[in-house]
């Protein structure tokens, strides 16, 4: 299954025959084989992480073809109940969606996510659904990279729309939208004073804003809320020439507004794909992951290994102190792990 494109570098790599048996099950739609090859991804075991290399590499041709949703909002906005509705919609058109989400929060909670699957009755009922809480521990970049890696399972699994749902707040916004094509920020109805503390970052990354529970008495306060939103995006610049984020009012409770939001969604891609922007967004996404992953093996080296992490803890305390400069510690870390 594993492909070598021309005038790429080529990277020795065989699959063993338990490697090559997973991912056929995994790419015939198997759920079982799915489950493992996630828990082998985000298993610390040495040899769990050489199969999963193995195995994700060989699904590697059969990946990419879903289309890629973050979703973020405050808590209590109505992310779970909205995602619920979306993907019963979106399975009772004959897709196959898979529900992701990243937790930085969930090494203090064991994880949170949980119970909002328990509140997405419908999906977690739904053979054409797929639920996945983030790993129960990790940094943020250590669960986002297994995220990254889960939503490549699950596009060789046969999951046409992921929805990547952050459940923390601040970096996991960012860091969500870095692994998406399309980025959905939830708001609540009342703007006013919420407006104020909206962080300008989130705005900036925001592909669309929808303002949720507009139904019943909320509808009017949802209306008013989308118009303070779309004056307050009037006086950004869009990250994109092709796209100006839309401002709706959706209930995901009532299930109004959300056949047009993933219209949005679909039109976003259309117009993106048609100036090669989506493609490109796509190359540089999977760029970064490669340093970013990059960057955390580094830095698990660089702790993983005591006498330099006693070292690097002395040399920090002494530029804490003022007593070595910090340029002169770094000289010596790159000495000891010989770069």
């Amino acid at each position: 299954m594993s492909k070598h494109k021309a005038g790429a570098p080529h990277i020795s790599y065989a699959a063993t025959p338990d490697v090559a048996a997973m991912a056929a099950r995994l790419v015939a739609g198997d759920r079982a084989a799915l489950a493992r090859a996630i828990t082998l991804v985000e298993s610390k075991k040495a040899e769990h992480r050489a199969f999963a290399r193995a195995l994700l590499q060989e699904i590697l041709p059969a990946t990419g073809r879903a289309h890629r949703v973050g979703i973020t909002g405050v808590p209590g906005v109505g992310k779970s109940t909205t995602i619920d509705t979306l993907g019963s919609n979106l399975t009772a058109k004959g897709h196959r969606v898979a529900v992701l989400a990243v937790d930085p929060s969930s090494r203090r909670t064991g994880g949170s996510i949980l119970g909002d699957k328990t509140r997405m009755v419908r999906l977690a009922a739904d053979p054409n659904a797929f639920i996945r809480p983030s790993p129960s521990s990790g940094t943020l970049g250590g669960v986002a990279a297994k995220t990254r890696e889960t939503m490549l399972l699950c596009e060789a699994a046969g999951f046409d729309i992921i929805l990547v749902e952050t459940v923390g707040i601040g970096q996991s916004e960012t860091t969500v939208a870095d692994m998406v094509d399309f980025f959905l920020v939830l708001m609540l109805p009342g703007a006013g004073d919420e407006l104020q503390g909206i962080k300008k970052g989130v705005l900036e990354i925001a592909d669309m804003i929808a303002v949720n529970k507009a139904d019943g008495e909320g509808s009017i306060r949802a209306g008013q809320a989308a118009s303070e939103y779309r004056a307050a995006l009037n006086i950004l610049t869009p990250a994109s020439p092709t796209w100006s984020p839309p401002v709706i009012t959706v209930s995901g409770l009532a299930n109004q507004g959300l056949a047009e939001m993933w219209a949005q969604v679909e039109l976003h891609r259309v117009k993106t794909t048609a100036t090669g922007e989506f493609a490109e967004k796509r190359r540089a996404q999977q760029v970064k992951w490669m340093w970013d992953m990059l960057e955390d093996r580094l830095l698990a080296t660089l702790h993983g290994n005591r006498a330099i992490a006693d070292r690097l803890r002395q040399l920090e305390a002494g530029v804490r102190d003022g007593e070595v400069a910090p340029s002169l510690a770094v000289e010596e870390i790159a000495g000891l792990i010989g770069i």
